[in-house]
């Protein structure tokens, strides 16, 4: 019986593969490997574990070639490079991996648009990402002895060599030693430069679903592991793509210099214009794209979007019926929370729209406000020349200018400003209510709220001229919105300074670990990781922040929370809608938090209304906020 089921589930993995790669891994066992050491076994695990919290498969296909150069060709035994030539396997489906080609052609001949085609006599190194309840009993064994990192929740990688027999049979073989320090050379390297991929969006057909990139080459240094090193060596990594360029000499270089950069075409940006996708909704039962016109409404709360009447009412019998007067009321504050004061057109169904209406579309800090950048990393968009590029070229009198406020004193005394609205603080910058820029502001506005108006502690600290350290977790569009952060700094008024420290694992690589003075009153550090990974080496901070924090969508969020509990540190989150908030909330006391300060509005919240695919719930970037332990 076990022969017949072996024998099926191997025609079954014949007939219908198991994704667009090679398998599963094999038996394949590390300890096994001649000459190595555990901690190097828990150096390549960590490595692994930290590539794959990048998750490069968002964009990459197998399509996506890279060449791979590792120090000099005489640093290896064959006296040239092992494996030049890298791709990123699961990205569209199957299993997920990374197959590393002993030459170009290789990797050509075995990509095909849906699957890894097998082709006779060749051999290539890959690191694949396993459920631990699938692997082999060797590596679970070795996972629990070793106390290995898992990569993300439940995955282990899995490194072995893989050799198509000329009868196209697949053998697997443990890596040597000289082949596992190449991958782990390229495991660093890779999230180092993928930040720098520029998407191309004239390469390739107009409707794909395929990313096309820039060409580009970059060069970065890698540190092998403690027990690998010999002196703490570095070793020079250039990754290109596609494969098989060459730097470019530059007009200034000089004898010594040494290149950093393939040279870029002069040309300007060119975007996608998303209109045509923010009009489309999603139904909330079969999750069906549909466009905005053929969508229909529950007809009591006007809340659920949905595509026909025969989902409308299967939602209906399934969930609907219980929660449709609690929407009902959500929605009956739409326009408790709309906020009228404001001179400009304040929807952004169709974000490129409203962008354009206001003149300011793919312009400066605006770009994050639509999807036409959404392929470059946040914190990495082009950078603008001044002030008023930054705000994408509006008027003189339409952003504030980084200048200080004048003559403001609090019962003939200087102090930091107290502000409770949009209105106090237009009209304390001069603003007309024609300018848009609330939009962009609520992020360093309701920072300073929250700093000086619901946090006691900060607020006395800041009065007495002392620092406010804060943790200011999952940042994303912010991360390209450090001009705005500078008002913070005016703000207040010549009195405390502010030490912020942005973290969240959307800091790109190659921003982590530096320091942005946005003003000499506020400095903002950026650290990429998972909040509770990497708060052990931050000082201890007065408050936490968490801006349109989504805490019932993200599973990240756990540890930080609990971690929030155990230390008692005040914290406050901001959400976009009112249901969003009442998830939060849930959250917050699942994870054993008292909510000390009750959800309520923000005065600080963009006042342009934003839809979600699905549902027409007044929604506004950090709409509403909660606070615990304050």
């Amino acid at each position: 019986m076990d022969v017949h089921l072996k024998n099926l589930f191997t025609r079954y993995q014949e007939q219908f593969g198991c994704g667009p790669g090679l398998g599963p891994g094999s038996g394949t066992c590390l300890l096994k490997v001649d000459g190595i050491t555990p901690p190097f076994i828990k150096s390549l695990h960590r490595t692994a574990a930290a590539l794959y919290r990048t998750d490069p498969w968002k964009w990459l296909r197998p399509e996506h070639l890279f060449g791979i150069k590792v120090g000099k060709d005489s640093d290896w035994s064959s006296r040239k490079q092992p494996f030049p030539c890298v791709q990123f396997i699961g990205g569209n489906g199957g299993d997920i991996g990374i197959y590393m080609f002993r030459a170009h052609d290789d990797a050509k001949k075995m990509t095909a648009s849906r699957e890894t085609i097998r082709v006779p006599n060749t051999e290539l190194l890959r690191v694949t990402y396993e459920l631990e309840s699938i692997m082999f009993p060797s590596n679970k064994r070795m996972i629990k002895s070793l106390a290995l990192e898992v990569s993300g929740t439940d995955r282990f990688p899995v490194i072995d060599v893989v050799r198509c027999t000329s009868s196209v049979e697949l053998q697997f073989r443990n890596p040597t030693l000289e082949e596992l320090k190449f991958a782990y050379a390229v495991l660093r390297a890779i999230p180092l430069v993928l930040p720098l991929l520029r998407q191309y969006y004239d390469a390739g057909p107009k409707w794909s679903r395929m990313m096309y990139f820039e060409s580009f080459i970059e060069t970065v240094d890698v540190q092998w592991p403690l027990e690998m090193a010999r002196g703490n060596d570095l070793v020079a990594v250039t990754v290109s793509h596609p494969p098989g360029h060459r730097y470019e000499e530059q007009n200034s270089s000089t004898a010594s210099s040494t290149p950093t950069k393939l040279s870029e075409p002069s040309k300007e940006e060119t975007l996608v214009d998303m209109d045509s996708v923010g009009s489309f909704r999603l139904c909330m039962m079969c999750e069906k794209e549909i466009s905005g016109e053929q969508s229909i409404c529950c007809g009591r709360c006007g809340a659920i979007v949905y595509c026909s009447s025969l989902c409308q009412h299967q939602d209906w019998n399934v969930a609907h019926k219980d929660t449709c007067a609690l929407y009902k009321a959500m929605m009956e504050r739409e326009e408790e929370l709309a906020m009228t004061i404001f001179m400009f057109n304040c929807s952004a169904e169709q974000p490129c729209k409203w962008l354009e209406s206001l003149g300011v579309h793919q312009k400066g800090m605006w770009k994050r406000k639509c999807n036409c950048f959404s392929r470059w990393f946040y914190g990495l968009l082009p950078v603008e020349g001044d002030l008023r590029d930054s705000w994408g070229d509006l008027d003189d009198d339409q952003y504030p200018h980084d200048s200080p406020i004048d003559d403001y004193t609090r019962d003939g005394l200087s102090s930091i400003i107290l502000l409770s609205g949009w209105s106090e603080y237009y009209n304390l910058r001069s603003l007309p209510f024609s300018s848009p820029v609330a939009d962009i502001l609520s992020h360093p506005l309701t920072v300073y709220y929250a700093l000086t108006a619901l946090s006691i502690s900060s607020k006395n600290l800041l009065l007495k001229g002392k620092e406010v350290i804060v943790h200011y977790i999952g940042p994303k569009g912010e991360l390209d919105w450090m001009p705005a952060f500078a008002e913070i700094g005016h703000l207040l008024n010549g009195l405390g300074s502010i030490q912020m420290f942005m973290i969240g694992p959307e800091v790109p690589t190659n921003l982590s670990g530096t320091t942005s003075g946005v003003s000499s009153r506020v400095r903002i550090n950026f650290v990429r990781g998972i909040y509770q990974e990497e708060v052990a080496y931050l000082p201890s901070p007065q408050v936490i922040l968490a801006l349109n924090c989504e805490l019932e969508t993200n599973a990240s969020w756990v540890g930080a929370l609990d971690l929030i509990n155990l230390r008692e540190h005040p914290a406050f989150f901001s959400c976009q809608s009112e249901i969003s908030s009442s998830s939060a909330k849930q959250v917050l006391r699942g994870a054993g938090l008292h909510i000390s300060y009750p959800m309520t509005p923000n005065p600080f919240r963009s006042p342009v209304r934003n839809y979600g695919p699905s549902s027409n719930f007044p929604s506004y970037s950090n709409g509403f906020l909660l606070g615990v332990n304050t």
